[in-house]
This record gives structure tokens, C-alpha cells and sequence, in this order.
């Protein structure tokens, strides 16, 4: 019998704080985890003004020294600047307050100087609120970098729901998107013997599966709507530090988001795009796209280029060149990806261009 070697390190969140007027538990939460400053909040010009003075108030007013960084976007440059920042101001913990690029940015500049990162978002747009992976733009071009998770996240629902409602639809479909996501996993054990948690899996499914059956519970500025998305997150993020790696919520999907994302210039929403994306790879995988398009449309999530703001023959080009993204990582679509004519007619079957 071969000799048992396998090892796995699971890093999660500390804690979640999650639902109505969670800001008001943050000075008690950072207490209990033993934080103290100085604190560096990460905000853009519109989080600054939705949340992140807010926090810095609180923080000041329990004795907490805090500076504030304003970001533009979320590119390497951005990344070392802040990193810069951090060990110039010898700050021990960073929050990130926004819906994306802060928490990023944050999120890589924690991992870049060893300090805790506290997730605070103000939309439920995505997955990387929770996650281990940062999206950041390197040479122009939108990549995912390896990062520790956040020590805890603090989501307030009531600030969540306010946000506009295509970012809450759109981390419906970045969770939506776990259904694909897992099968590619599936078939890359079987085809390619690649680490398989089928905990991780479970768990992952599990989430999609609660969200679809609440589709209909999703509506614009319900605060209701915004607690069941991000307790979904939430166990999205948990199912992704389980398996160590993004396997659980990424898959052919998201390689066909990313793969739109630099054909149309990143006009559209991440997880949108992997909601639609969902769309044709559960076709793929001989799944029941039926229902995630009908989920889709019941949340008020794009299922079609129309809606999505893109031309039809970007997201066939985009079905053509999905593969090349990152292609270390073995999904439905093959190492050697689609053909022209095929892209289209699965676009075409899915109702997804017209």
C-alpha cells in the first residue's frame, strides 16, 4: 500500500459579522481580535463617502489611530504604493471599504507586509470580499493573485442593500457560478488527477443551490435580499479556503468572464459575466442551464449580451479564447478550446446573443 503523504493548510476568516448595523460591532470586533493601531483604511472617492469616514470616525473616537489612503484603481502600482504606506506608517492593520478594488488592494498589501486585513464592503458584488485571491491589473491586464483571506469580515446589510442592485445581481451570478465551477473540478480529477475536496465541493454547491431557491427573494434595496447574497459570499469564501485555492467558484465560467473582460475593456460586471458564463458551461456539462437562466433573470441578473452591455460577437470571440485563460487549470473547455461555429451556436441555443 502506497504511504500517506497528503498535507493541506486552511487559512479561514476569523470572524464574520454579518447583518443589520454590523458597523456598530467593529471597534468590539478588532478588540476581541487583539487589534490596535495604527489603522490604514483603503477606500475609493465613492466608498470614502458611503462607509469609510464612518469607520475612521469610530475608530478615532475609541482611541484608535487611523489614516485613510484614497485609491483609483486597483493595479500593481496601486499595490506597491500602499504597501509603501503601510510599512512607512508602521500600520498594524489595514481595512478594506468598498466593494472591490479597495478590499483588493487591501487585501494584496496585507499579504505583501504581514498585517491582518479587515474586509468591510459596502456592495455585495463578488466572491473576493471573503476570498483568498486579489484581482489586480499587472501589465494592463486583469490577473488573480494568490493572498491570505481577510482575518475577518464585517458587512453591514443595511449599507449593503443601498448599493446599486446590478452589483448585488452580479454577485448572484458570481455565486451562481459555483454550479460550473464544480464540475470543471469533477472532471479535472478524473482526466487530470487534480486535488479534489469533495467537502469543499459540497460546500459550494450547497451555496449555489440556496440562492437559486431563494431567487425569487431577491429584489432591489431589500435589506432581506442583501443578507441572503452575502451570507452566500460568505460561504463561498469559506468553501474556497477549505480547498486552498479558487477551484470551488472558478471555473470555465469565470475563464470566459475573464477572456470578455479583455476583448470589451472590463465593461461589464465580474460575476455577471460569470453568471452568463454559467449559462453556456452548464450546456456543456449537460447540466440544467434552463434553471440558472431562469434564476438569473428572477434576481434581475443579465443572462444575454443585450443586457449585459456587450455585442453578441464579443462574447462568441470570447467563448473562442476562454481557454488560454489560465490554462494550467483543466475545465470543460479543453486545452485547445472552441471553434468559431461552435461558440456561436452554443451562444445561440442558451438565448444568450440573439
Amino acid at each position: 500500500m502506497e504511504e500517506f503523504n497528503r498535507a493541506i493548510a486552511m487559512e479561514l476568516p476569523r470572524m464574520f459579522v454579518v447583518g443589520h448595523d454590523a458597523i456598530d460591532q467593529m471597534v468590539e470586533s478588532l478588540r476581541s481580535m487583539g487589534l490596535k493601531g495604527p489603522a490604514l483604511i483603503v477606500a475609493d472617492s465613492n466608498t470614502k463617502n458611503i462607509l469609510g469616514e464612518r469607520v475612521a470616525g469610530l475608530l478615532i473616537e475609541n482611541d484608535i489611530s487611523t489614516e485613510m489612503e484614497i485609491i483609483d484603481n486597483a493595479s500593481k502600482e496601486v499595490v506597491d504604493n500602499v504597501t509603501g504606506v503601510v510599512k512607512e506608517r508602521k500600520t498594524k492593520f489595514l481595512l478594506g471599504v468598498g466593494g472591490g478594488r479597495p478590499i483588493d488592494i487591501a487585501k494584496a498589501a496585507s499579504s505583501n507586509t504581514k498585517r491582518p486585513f479587515i474586509s468591510m464592503p459596502t456592495a455585495a458584488a463578488h466572491d473576493g470580499i471573503v476570498s483568498s485571491t486579489a484581482s489586480i491589473r499587472i501589465d494592463g491586464i486583469n490577473q488573480s493573485i494568490s493572498c491570505k483571506p481577510p482575518l475577518a469580515v464585517i458587512a453591514d446589510t443595511g449599507i449593503i442593500a443601498k448599493a446599486p442592485h446590478n452589483l448585488l445581481a452580479s454577485g448572484c451570478g458570481d455565486i451562481v457560478a459555483n454550479y460550473s465551477a464544480v464540475r470543471d473540478w469533477q472532471l479535472a480529477k478524473m482526466l487530470r488527477n487534480e486535488f479534489f475536496s469533495s467537502y469543499a465541493a459540497t460546500l459550494s454547491e450547497m451555496t449555489a443551490a440556496m440562492l437559486v431557491e431563494n431567487a425569487n427573494a431577491i429584489k432591489p434595496n431589500l435589506e432581506e435580499s442583501a443578507w441572503l447574497v452575502m451570507k452566500a459570499l460568505v460561504s463561498s469564501g469559506v468553501a474556497m479556503s477549505i480547498a486552498g485555492s479558487s477551484r470551488p467558484a472558478s471555473g470555465s465560467e469565470h475563464k470566459f468572464s475573464h477572456a470578455l473582460d479583455r476583448i470589451t475593456g472590463g465593461v461589464s460586471p465580474h460575476g455577471a459575466n460569470c453568471g452568463m458564463g454559467t449559462i453556456m458551461m452548464m450546456y456543456l456539462h449537460r447540466g440544467d442551464w434552463k434553471m440558472i437562466r431562469e434564476a438569473l433573470n428572477a434576481m434581475g441578473a443579465p443572462t444575454n449580451a443585450r443586457e449585459l452591455g456587450v455585442k453578441d460577437e464579443q462574447v462568441v470571440e470570447a467563448l473562442t479564447k476562454a481557454h488560454n485563460i489560465r490554462p494550467e487549470r483543466y475545465t470543460i473547455l479543453g486545452d485547445t478550446g472552441m471553434t468559431l461555429e461552435a461558440a456561436e451556436q452554443l451562444a445561440r441555443t442558451t438565448k444568450v446573443i440573439e
